[in-house]
């Protein structure tokens, strides 16, 4: 089957989708038959971009408090008022206002050696370092002043991540709006650095989704020198192509995505090997933390876990979820979505992690809103995330507040981890269920292959098991009233050759 042509109208969420149609009673309703859209001032990329602004915005308001004051005078105080952000105090905890220089100082005092960050994130950093320099005054004034300078090259990375999502799915482009309006992008978008890999990961997404095999893999690799999780990407990627019979494409990928990293990293590793492996030493010793299910194990059963243990345990577990990914790849009854299965990987990595900060939230935003363009099903999953993000605060004032316990106890914390575990797995489960009944999934209800698959968009099979087994590449569904239909030609029916229609 050939993509569906990219001169078809763009999708309207407000007709097709139920909660969307109701929140827009709020601006006057559904838009209407006669609307006109994709004026030259006031196109679907710009209004998402003024969206993520905006809401971005509002999330450097909800810190104002710890930016006043909290972050300085007591420790319980940033966590009461939920605007913690380990910007400003690693300002001078990793030695920036001192003009170290990362990787290559130790670090005088503290329980870190060198910066824990992978390079780009680093470099990040120290850019905003030195930006922050012209400012003079107290040590409080210059955090302050190094949050803000942060902030503001991270709603850049914000606006891209939002207008990214827009342009990958050509047709459906106000399906970034989930990404724009997400409230937990605005409460955790400067709790730290994460939005630079969510971004160049984004970014990554749009070059594979135009065919640009060489520059997806430039920009993982990049993302991947920025954090770790982006390189998962690359896993499903490889069981599609196997499916679809494009290992060329794949392979220039993974040389793009290898010579980026190393790039990157070479000149870390050449010159200072002790400050470039904290990041990979760290995450190996670090012990069982936030927001992860082996935290509750740990609580409710009042021993620690070891470290080794958990990392043995968590690893069994990824391998055994992306087994499943892979097997799910190759029985489906159409070939999965790309942005399916970087959703349902990153989530797998998440999920069994021995920590679940509350901003790796972020790194799901963009692919939930690829993989599962539907509102209901995102703010439910947006709803548990916030629950926990207060839950979070809360219990540690409730440790930090001393013989007054003021916040949530243990019992309450548990329960918001789990909460905004079961919120990720529900999205998972409908993610999964879209790929096995892809008359279901909102985006191939047109009748579209895969948007975002870019040269595995409308290609035949050539390996696949059980009783997918090379599927008739025309066919027929129906979900609620809807004749989904793939793979319509001229020879069928009126229209230009390998359009698929509804």
């Amino acid at each position: 089957m050939t993509s569906v042509h990219e001169d078809r109208p763009v999708v309207r969420p407000t007709q097709q989708d139920e909660v969307a149609a109701a929140g827009s009673e709020l601006i006057g309703g559904p838009i209407g038959r006669w609307a006109r859209l994709g004026t030259d001032r006031l196109t679907p990329v710009r209004v998402i971009a003024l969206v993520a602004i905006g809401m971005f915005a509002l999330g450097m308001v909800q810190k104002m408090p710890c930016y006043e004051w909290a972050w300085f005078r007591g420790i319980s105080s940033q966590y009461t008022h939920a605007c913690y952000s380990d910007i400003p105090h690693l300002y001078n905890g990793r030695g920036f206002a001192d003009g170290l220089v990362p990787y290559f100082d130790r670090l005088p005092s503290g329980d870190m050696e060198f910066l824990e960050y992978p390079v780009l994130t680093g470099l990040f950093m120290q850019v905003a370092a030195w930006l922050t320099l012209p400012f003079d005054g107290s040590v409080q004034d210059r955090e302050q002043a190094y949050w803000m300078i942060n902030a503001g090259m991270l709603m850049i990375c914000a606006v891209v991540v939002a207008v990214c999502v827009a342009r990958t799915h050509r047709r459906r482009p106000w399906d970034a709006l989930l990404v724009a309006l997400a409230p937990a992008l605005a409460l955790t978008a400067t709790i730290n650095w994460d939005l630079l890999a969510v971004a160049l990961t984004a970014a990554a997404m749009l070059m594979w989704s135009r065919g640009r095999t060489v520059a997806f893999g430039v920009l993982i690799g990049l993302a991947t020198a920025a954090k770790l999780y982006p390189v998962l990407l690359l896993g499903p990627l490889l069981v599609l192509c196997w499916r679809a019979g494009r290992r060329r494409e794949y392979g220039a990928a993974l040389l793009g995505a290898a010579g980026a990293w190393l790039l990157v990293n070479l000149p870390i590793m050449a010159f200072a090997p002790e400050g470039w492996k904290k990041f990979y030493t760290f995450s190996q010793e670090r012990s069982v933390d936030f927001g992860s299910f082996w935290l509750v194990i740990t609580q409710r059963t009042g021993r620690p876990l070891d470290v080794e243990a958990v990392n043995t345990y968590a690893t069994l577990l990824m391998i055994l979820l992306c087994a499943g990914i892979t097997l799910l790849t190759l029985t489906a009854p159409r070939r999965p979505r790309f942005a399916q299965l970087a959703f349902l990987v990153v989530a797998a990595f998440i999920l069994t992690n021995k920590v679940y900060s509350p901003q790796y939230v972020l790194w799901l935003i963009p692919l939930a809103a690829l993989a599962r363009p539907r509102w209901r099903d995102f703010l439910i999953w947006q709803a548990c995330e916030v629950m926990y993000f207060f839950g979070i605060w809360l219990y540690l004032a409730y440790t930090s507040s001393d013989d007054k316990h003021q916040g949530l106890p243990p019992e309450g914390y548990q329960l918001a981890i789990a909460l905004h575990l079961l919120g990720t797995l529900y999205l998972c489960a409908v993610v999964v269920r879209d790929i096995l009944k892809p008359e279901r999934d909102p985006v191939r209800r047109d009748g579209s292959d895969d948007p975002s698959g870019g040269v595995l968009d409308g290609v035949e099979d050539v390996f696949v098991l059980g009783p997918a087994a090379h599927p008739p590449r025309h066919g027929v569904r129906h979900y609620e009233g809807v004749r989904v239909e793939w793979g319509v030609t001229t020879s069928d029916a009126s229209g230009a050759d390998g359009t698929a229609r509804t």
